[in-house]
């Protein structure tokens, strides 16, 4: 929802009311994940896509009766084949989404308030069970607003929205009428907004600029640092969030980098690239990238290694930096590393899925611990 975040902030602020759809629950080979959306205004007006095209028309209708009514309603779409006459996903999938009414006056409001200054939320909704169906409870690290029908429910479920709200993740969570985690009789859908993931681009040159404007579109907060100011202009680069004129491990070392974070370094000059990747070895990154030769390469990990980089460190690095696409150009090399960040966070094989067996959309982790981040925005 976090792409939608603008306009249905200006839908409010006209004082217009939405219906939004949103993804809670996907099996199969299902084309979106959990926390998708798709808002449909008064007006009639539609953001967004909950399948990419298999199902919008019936999401739409519903979306515009769940306006007139006001009754929160679950659907659920499973496959259908090119000549069936009901609606249906024809990847074979099955998806399950939520229809709510949002007014001016909701506290959605907040919460897409929270979005917009990157402040972190989560929203919980009972998607099933005794308690009221599509209550909702917005949860903050501070605070909390909203009640799914019990003091003790809303506890527990306030106490577990800030543990995936911590770790970025998104998910279903089961309690008992009281809030028992040993209970399955509700359903509690939660959505964790975290803050953008960030991507540091380390050398300004043309490949930052094209790798900037993929890494926007993923959704990461993208950081170009070049120590040379007379490439390190904010003007060659109007996809970046922020341009830093700065020694690269310097500026690496007074930055915060956690788990989410993407570090790629296109420096392709020793003296910025050693100090930085050793700073860079010791953080969390999910992901080092580095631009080079195969020989650059082994003589560069020679050099880490007489400065203390470990095996285990310099096992860590990905380079040359990318997939094998048979990129050339700044852009082609942007999408290869693209998809490289993508095939480790997604645990892909970066193989051709026509060479594969199986179901396109794997699933890497259990339903209830979908992470976000890129995959968050509406997406």
């Amino acid at each position: 929802m976090r792409e939608l975040t603008p306009r249905l902030r200006q839908w409010l602020a006209e004082g217009t009311a939405f219906s939004l759809a949103t993804v809670v629950k996907v099996s199969g080979s299902a084309p979106r994940e959990p926390g998708t959306a798709m808002a449909v205004s008064a007006a009639g007006e539609v953001v967004g896509s909950v399948s990419g095209g298999c199902v919008e028309g019936a999401v739409f209708e519903a979306a515009t009766e769940v306006l007139e009514t006001g009754e929160p309603r679950r659907e659920t779409y499973g496959f259908s084949d090119e000549t069936a006459l009901s609606v249906g996903l024809t990847c074979g999938g099955i998806i399950e989404i939520l229809i709510q009414r949002v007014d001016p006056a909701s506290s959605v409001t907040r919460v897409l308030d929270s979005i917009g200054e990157e402040e972190p939320v989560a929203v919980a909704t009972v998607i099933d069970g005794p308690a009221p169906p599509g209550a909702r409870r917005c949860v903050w690290q501070d605070r909390a607003d909203g009640t799914l029908g019990d003091e003790r429910l809303d506890a527990a479920v306030t106490e577990d929205a800030r543990g995936l709200l911590t770790h970025g993740m998104t998910g279903t969570k089961r309690y008992g009428p009281h809030g028992e985690r040993c209970g399955e009789d509700i359903a509690v859908f939660v959505q964790s907004f975290a803050p953008a993931p960030g991507m540091l681009v380390f050398g300004a040159n043309d490949f930052a600029v094209a790798l900037s404007r993929v890494g926007s579109d993923l959704g990461y907060r993208v950081t170009v640092c070049d120590a040379r100011p007379v490439f390190a202009r904010a003007g060659r680069f109007p996809r970046a969030h922020e341009v830093v004129c700065a020694w690269p491990h310097d500026y690496l070392a007074r930055t915060e980098v956690d788990e989410r974070t993407v570090i790629c370094v296109l420096t392709h000059d020793p003296k910025f690239e050693e100090p930085l990747l050793m700073a860079a070895l010791r953080t969390p990154a999910a992901y080092i990238g580095v631009m080079g030769s195969r020989r650059t390469h082994i003589d560069r990990t020679g050099r880490l290694r007489e400065r203390g980089a470990t095996g285990a460190q310099l096992a860590r690095l990905s380079s040359p930096i990318g997939l094998d696409l048979g990129a050339r150009t700044p852009e082609e090399t942007a999408v290869s590393i693209a998809a490289e960040i993508i095939q480790r966070r997604q645990g892909g094989t970066g193989l051709p899925l026509g060479h594969r067996s199986g179901p396109i959309h794997r699933r890497t982790l259990p339903q209830t611990a979908v992470p976000v981040g890129n995959r968050d925005r509406d997406r």
